[in-house]
């Protein structure tokens, strides 16, 4: 089992930042691969970033490559995800999850653990 906690949601300005933290607990936080996901209103959740158990391997969406940063403190059993460059379109619920699989896997299926959500709105 693994319990997940996001944080650092909020509102910001187009073009400024933010820092989300997702919290782990349970199952030792090395062993998984943790991702970001997002669900604007009315859309579908998508995939934003993964990355590898050990940190050794980071996959992107297209949309946020080179102004998101995901990273994660094995140590601290915490996983970030970095967002500069903010656009109204970055709007949504991000959520941060886990997959036991290890499989740097960009589809939501394949994740077996999701935190509750944090909100983080752009305005324009």
């Amino acid at each position: 089992q693994v319990q997940l906690v996001e944080s650092g949601g909020g509102l910001v300005q187009a073009g400024g930042s933010l820092r989300l933290s997702c919290a782990a607990s349970g199952r030792t936080f090395s062993t998984y691969d943790m991702a970001w996901f997002r669900q604007a209103p009315g859309k579908e959740r998508e995939f934003v970033a993964v990355i590898r158990w050990n940190g050794d391997r980071i996959y992107y969406a297209d949309s946020v490559k080179g102004r998101f940063t995901i990273s994660r403190d094995n140590a601290k059993n915490t996983a970030y995800l970095q967002m500069n460059s903010l656009k109204f379109e970055d709007t949504a619920v991000y959520y941060c999850t886990a997959d036991l699989t290890t499989g740097l896997r960009t589809r939501e299926e394949f994740y077996d653990y999701w935190g509750q959500g944090t909100q983080v709105t752009v305005s324009s």
